[in-house]
């Protein structure tokens, strides 16, 4: 076989092996993230995916894509069925799977068309391999805001929280890491499918990218101080469906807290799920907040449900003995379907019982993300928020020094939910160059130091507190630097050569002779 390519772009594998790869792609993807955390096989599973799309026309690309999707879906997000059941984590998990066939229609595409308009050596170790990984994450970056804002769950990058990969999310963020990753392994298998070529030639590319990748170091991040952080994870029956109450809530975490009363701290931290009275009205809870404030001699970050305007918010609030409410921050990205039913009239007949078991409908907030505890200023995030780009590149944007991440996982059990929320704080810890203080009402709690190392830990459904100074830092990352201006810089690379592609493949094009179903001329 010549360095080009020949005018039929043909499957490597016939339509249904392709759908047994992409089937089995699913677990191996999920394998790649925690618990198992076998990093090396999310590669394997985008392998599969890519390989299993190579030369497929369109109907057979939804379904092998789909089929992908779906297989890993199902596999990854089991734990949202612990919440509501099977039925609302289909839905999510068939919608992504919808996504992921639509990626799967670029990605098979790109393989037809880009051969075709530029077959060189170049064309397909440089230009097909950076489409495949822009489109990919495309793919990611549509699905992670739309719609009601987008499910960013499974992004392969997520899955590298402690792999090989982990220093380049301090350079380019979460997207750019999945483009990367897809990007060694498209150009790994061109590398194997181009026989004709000498083999230094065509190991050089992988080779050369994963070496670049293995050597990248950690950015350097200065530290502009320490805080005494004491983090409390109550472990109350703070399910959604467990019934406690919301002063049995308030005593768990006070109970936890009470054998730190007298230790010198900056800050003390409580969880989402503190409780689900207003923080900033109910008498009792700020009667609490108020004495634990007093007896720690430091200013207490805790979460309740507060209500302005006859609307709700997920609202985290900073107390000052003597003081009280010094601010607050709503949760930006509440959960749709989890804590609010987005367009409640049309989805309420496909299954009212569940529909009917979301009463209380939480806003958006609008507040902005930080706080100013004694003149360090410190990022707030509740949960969900956690996975969404924008929300924590805004915080280290706006000042933050540190960032709280606070969770309530009771609903999700010992599933995967807390442990690859934890992978997700460690490596925003690593992008922003920031310690992460992640802290849950039943766990897994730790604090992640600006280098993704941890600082401590508790383990779950145990009440337990951490108390730590940790590192405070003002240095602005490469991938903060950049934003999202490296998401969409890649994936509009990606999308626009595939249309330039089309368009000049088209141009090119001899008369078409089809070899069944898959064959393209």
């Amino acid at each position: 076989m010549s360095a080009e390519y020949p005018r039929v772009v043909k499957p490597i594998l016939p339509l249904w092996a392709a759908v047994l790869v992409a089937a089995a792609s699913g677990p191996i993807l999920d394998a790649g993230f925690p618990d198992k955390d076998v990093w090396p096989l999310t590669l394997v599973g985008i392998a599969l995916v890519l390989v299993s799309l190579v030369g497929r026309r369109i109907a057979s690309a939804i379904l092998v894509g789909f089929l992908a999707g779906a297989a890993f879906y199902f596999t990854h997000i089991q734990w949202a069925a612990l919440f509501l059941g099977p039925l609302p984590m289909s839905a999510l998990a068939v919608l992504e799977s919808l996504f992921f066939a639509g990626g799967a229609v670029a990605i098979s595409l790109a393989y037809r068309w880009i051969p075709i308009a530029f077959p060189s050596t170049a064309g397909r170790l440089g230009l097909l391999p950076v489409a495949l990984a822009g489109v990919w994450t495309a793919r990611e970056a549509w699905a992670s805001v739309w719609p009601y804002g987008g499910f960013a769950w499974g992004r392969v990058a997520l899955s590298q929280s402690e792999g090989p990969f982990a220093p380049l999310f301090s350079w380019v963020g979460v997207s750019g890491v999945s483009f990367l990753m897809v990007l060694l392994v498209a150009i790994a298998i061109e590398s194997v499918r181009m026989t004709g070529l000498p083999v230094i030639s065509r190991i050089a590319a992988p080779v050369g990218l994963a070496t670049a990748v293995l050597v990248a170091p950690l950015y350097p991040v200065a530290s502009s101080g320490t805080m005494t952080v004491a983090a409390v994870q109550g472990n109350g029956r703070a399910g959604y469906f467990d019934g406690a109450d919301a002063g049995e809530l308030l005593q768990a975490q006070l109970d936890a807290t009470e054998p730190l009363f007298g230790t010198p701290v900056d800050v003390v931290v409580w969880p989402e799920g503190t409780t689900y009275r207003d923080p900033l009205r109910d008498p009792t809870t700020t009667a609490v907040f108020e004495f634990v404030s007093e007896q720690m001699d430091a200013p207490l970050v805790a979460q309740g449900v507060s209500e302005r305007d006859g609307r709700f918010y997920n609202t985290a609030v900073l107390w000052q003995s003597g003081e009280g409410a010094l601010d607050y921050y709503d949760k930006k990205h509440p959960v749709p379907f989890g804590e609010y039913i987005p367009d409640r009239s049309f989805w309420r007949p496909f299954a009212p019982d569940l529909i009917d078991l979301i009463q209380r409908e939480y806003t958006p907030g609008t507040t902005d993300n930080v706080v100013d505890i004694g003149g360090v200023i410190a990022g707030i995030n509740i949960c969900f928020d956690i996975v969404d780009d924008q929300i924590l590149t805004e915080s280290v944007e706006q000042g933050a020094e540190i960032i709280f991440a606070s969770s309530n996982n009771a609903d999700f059990g010992r599933t995967d939910e807390s442990v690859q929320q934890l992978a997700t704080a460690r490596i925003r810890a690593i992008e922003l160059g920031r310690t992460v203080v992640n802290i849950s009402t039943v766990g897994i709690s730790a604090m992640i130091a600006p280098d993704g190392s941890t600082i401590s830990r508790l383990p779950w459904f145990e009440p337990g507190s951490m108390v730590e100074e940790v590192p405070l830092s003002t240095t602005t990352t490469p991938a903060v630097l950049l934003g999202r201006q490296v998401e969409w810089f890649v994936a509009g690379l990606g999308l626009g050569a595939i249309v330039v592609a089309g368009l000049s493949a088209r141009a090119t094009r001899t008369p078409r002779r089809r070899e069944g179903d898959e064959a393209l001329t």
